[in-house]
């Protein structure tokens, strides 16, 4: 009798059986017609739908549900503009290393090629923003394209898969299924050989130093690294994306992140090092060319992937293997590793102007009406918790966030450092949101990148999700406009208008809250915190200081 009701099913059962087997708790999208077997299927099984406003967002949403547990997200969304909605999704996860796998409906294989409503060569389109496609043409083929876009988006360096699902192959019966999880194996640490030696290379060093990046954030390789640097008190410089990697505890060994600016003190320490340890790194979180200047230094690169070479960056050894498993291997061989005098000064003179930096930020003065910047962010650090996750958006405010805003777990302050792209804070916030109840949730975001995605707080009301935006508003496309004004002397296409956020947040159900003040900021923030639901917090902010901190950035830093 069982045995009769497996083979009856539809496609779209099996593709929803396999999605529930990988592990996925939520499946992010937008419906339509030619998907509409599989919403009909999760009308009766897992995993939760959500019903999002705008493909894009759903994305946005999958993705950091990916980055937040390193189980990919999932996207489900109809044929035609339906699947290239989601191209800007699906190239940022990529290039964020973030994985997820999208599920896009498409015509029915007889409408494939023909001239008709909403057909498109769909896996074309795809393949241009994804690591993996695979288009279905039988329904048999269906559970095992599904469980090997997972396992492609979650292979090491992660990304996003899509799996295209013509319409009359989801309705049609199969008796092909994948029910188990099919997790990719791991690797294991590096050959002992190569450990060794790397092991000789740092004990050998004057001026020893750790970079580390994306993949030395997992949960994993964050407490190998941690215990490393405990036992070796080997300072730490990390990039936007393995923001938090260097716990509290560890504060010492800290000294700084890098990116964005140049001639910072991780920047220096980074220069300095006679032996530099680059963990996990990949060459989209800061390009070579800006931080490796002497490319016959000793580079030791710990990674699950190849070095990616560069004219900047040819590593002298590469340890390739599991993150966590390799470290914990070298560590075993540098237990009780003891720096120089000298170092230390220089690591401690180092930290001193990582905090003099936030110091003379804060104390600047605005010039233009609005509040300074950066108080707000230190402000904003200062009133949240350890645990607190931050997803910051692009735009001037990235700037600052980047520059002073500490966090101390990996994976808690959210970065687009990869694509930049506009309107991710708010849908990554929504996400984290869900997986991680009962946590501090922040978004903090520009005027302009804040309507990308400001649709969502509809979303957001109806799931009952309780996270805080704030809304630092110049009414303009600053982070454009300021290099606008150091390239041509003025300023163009940058202009918005004001309009009423309160007013917008509550016509959703959002609490909104509009401060003049950093008292009030600060007031509100607190108040926001303490409340159900969403809230929306608009303050006023100068930007003017941008060009002088312009002297501090690389050439072309933003797209």
């Amino acid at each position: 009798m069982n045995e009769t009701r497996v083979r009856a099913a539809r496609s779209a059962q099996r593709v929803i059986e396999a999605v529930a087997a990988q592990g996925a708790e939520y499946i992010f999208g937008v419906p339509g017609a030619k998907i509409d077997a599989v919403y009909d299927v999760l009308a009766d099984m897992g995993p939760r739908l959500v019903v999002c406003r705008h493909e894009q967002n759903a994305a946005f949403m999958a993705a950091a549900v990916g980055r937040l547990t390193g189980t990919p997200g999932v996207v489900l969304v109809t044929s035609g503009p339906g699947t290239t909605n989601l191209a800007t999704g699906l190239l940022t996860a990529n290039t964020e290393q973030d994985p997820l796998v999208a599920l896009c409906g498409a015509v029915g294989r007889e409408d494939r090629l023909k001239r008709t409503h909403q057909s498109m060569d769909a896996g074309a389109v795809l393949k241009t923003v994804t690591k993996f496609t695979g288009e279905i043409d039988d329904p048999d083929n269906a559970p095992e394209a599904v469980v090997n876009a997972f396992r492609a988006a979650t292979t090491e360096p992660r990304g996003a898969a899509a799996v295209v699902l013509p319409s009359d192959v989801l309705a049609a019966p199969t008796s092909a299924r994948i029910a188990r999880a099919l997790p990719v194996p791991a690797l294991g640490p590096a050959p002992a050989e190569t450990v060794q030696r790397a092991a000789d290379l740092i004990r050998g060093a004057e001026r020893p130093a750790l970079l580390v990046g994306t993949r030395a954030a997992d949960p994993e390789s964050c407490a190998a690294l941690r215990a490393l640097v405990a036992d070796t008190g080997l300072p730490v410089v990390e990039t936007f994306q393995a923001a938090g990697v260097i716990s509290r505890a560890l504060e010492d060994h800290y000294v700084g992140r890098v990116g964005l600016f140049r001639n910072q003190p991780g920047d220096v320490v980074v220069a300095d090092a006679d032996v530099l340890i680059v963990v996990g790194y990949d060459a989209v979180e800061y390009d070579p060319v800006l931080w490796n200047t002497d490319v016959t230094r000793t580079v030791i690169h710990i990674d699950s992937v190849p070095a990616d070479i560069d004219n900047h960056y040819q590593p002298s050894l590469e340890l390739r293997g599991t993150v966590a498993a390799t470290v914990t291997a070298l560590a075993e061989k540098l237990s009780g590793l003891s720096l120089s005098d000298a170092f230390r000064s220089e690591i401690n003179r180092q930290r001193r102007i990582l905090t003099d930096i936030d110091k003379s930020a804060r104390t600047a003065s605005p010039a233009n009406g609005g509040l300074n910047p950066a108080e707000l962010v230190l402000t904003l650090r200062d009133g949240l918790d350890d645990d607190a996750t931050v997803a910051c958006d692009i735009g001037s405010v990235y700037i600052y966030m980047a520059r002073h805003f500490r966090t101390y777990e990996p994976r808690h302050l959210l970065f687009s450092n990869g694509q930049q792209t506009l309107g991710v804070s708010l849908p990554w916030a929504m996400a984290a949101s869900m997986v991680r109840p009962g946590t501090q949730v922040v978004s903090v975001s520009g005027d302009g990148g804040f309507l990308f995605s400001a649709q969502e707080l509809e979303t957001a009301t109806r799931l009952g999700l309780t996270f805080t935006h704030v809304l630092m508003r110049d009414n303009t496309y600053d982070m454009v406009g300021f290099q606008e004004v150091l390239k041509y002397g003025r300023k163009s296409g940058v202009q918005l208008a004001d309009y009423d956020t309160v007013k917008y947040a509550e016509t959703f159900g959002a609490h909104g809250y509009r401060v003049e003040t950093e008292d009030e900021f600060g007031a509100a923030l607190r108040q926001a915190l303490s409340e159900d639901g969403p809230s929306l917090i608009d303050v006023p902010v100068d930007y003017s200081h941008n060009t002088d901190l312009a002297a501090d950035l690389h050439e072309d830093p933003f797209e």
